[in-house]
């Protein structure tokens, strides 16, 4: 099964990012997950220590459009969707709602981790999402037992 991983990336650096979808993608694979994440060919980025909403750089693969392209043709590949919203602080995650909206849309199996004080939380993102974890272990536990039983 392929998943996409989502979650907040502006205003933080590269290495954390890539870091958080390392982890998720070594676990998750573990069991059989064939990843897609947004950070995918971006590594021209790993000196950038505060990652921007727009306006990436001149990259070909970080344009605006490229960026929404690519993220929105891989959320048409997967069969569900990932979105850890538990690192967001106070900062609205644009991107992984888009993201979200996506999924919803394409009917994909939407599964969503955040607690009930976080910014995101909202009857959108609630009535986009299949499944809600207020924390990720569960969330990453329902994965492992979803991948077991196909």
């Amino acid at each position: 099964m392929k998943i996409y991983l989502a979650g907040p990336i502006s205003g933080k650096g590269y290495e954390e990012i890539v870091g958080l979808y390392e982890e998720k993608s070594s676990f998750l694979g573990m069991y059989g997950y064939e990843i897609l994440c947004p950070m995918t060919g971006k590594t021209h980025l790993r000196n950038e220590l505060n990652l921007k909403a727009h306006g990436l750089n001149d990259h070909p693969t970080s344009s605006n459009h490229a960026i929404f392209e690519r993220d929105r043709w891989m959320i048409s590949l997967c069969d569900i969707f990932l979105a850890d919203l538990t690192n967001a602080g106070d900062r609205i995650s644009i991107g992984t709602m888009m993201e979200l909206a996506w999924a919803s849309l394409y009917n994909k199996h939407s599964i969503v981790v955040m607690d009930r004080d976080n910014i995101h939380y909202h009857a959108f993102v609630l009535e986009a999402s299949d499944i809600v974890f207020s924390h990720l272990d569960p969330a990453l536990a329902y994965l492992v037992e979803l991948a077991q039983s196909v």
